[in-house]
């Protein structure tokens, strides 16, 4: 696949992510991907989540069902670069939303998506640890 298509697969995929429907979001990962955040990043110690993720089912248990249960509403990502080299995808974003315990939450982020045959084989996760639990904690 050539840039444009893996930067194509990752916005249809960030789609599917935003659904919710397990089924939907798991069809985007290879079996054998892994999702890896900083350790001890705030949203992983507000839901007692793994801060690395290893297979589709534990990586779409915590985007349809962990994830929604502390950002909850007036969820918004400003999507701010794509780029692509050979099967990697680099998107840099903006997450804001409403947490469970009704404070806001606006952190900046940079995903790295390595892709396999279409599909997402790892994920590496950057943020401001600092200010995300700021905003989770206070």
């Amino acid at each position: 696949m050539n840039s444009e298509q893996n930067k194509r697969t990752i916005a249809d995929a960030w789609k599917a992510f935003a659904s919710r429907d397990p089924q939907r979001i798991a069809s985007w990962f290879t079996e054998d991907a892994e999702w890896l955040a900083p350790r001890g990043n705030a949203t992983a110690l507000a839901l007692d989540a793994p801060d690395h993720m290893i297979g589709p089912d534990a990586i779409v248990h915590f985007l349809a069902e962990r994830f929604p249960a502390l950002f909850v509403s007036d969820v918004a990502v400003d999507f701010r670069s794509r780029y692509c080299e050979g099967d990697t995808v680099i998107v840099e974003l903006r997450l804001q939303a409403t947490l469970a315990n009704g404070r806001r939450y606006d952190n900046d982020y940079c995903f790295i998506f390595e892709l396999r045959d279409g599909r997402i084989a790892r994920v590496r996760e950057y943020m401001d640890t600092q200010k995300g639990r700021a905003c989770i904690f206070g």
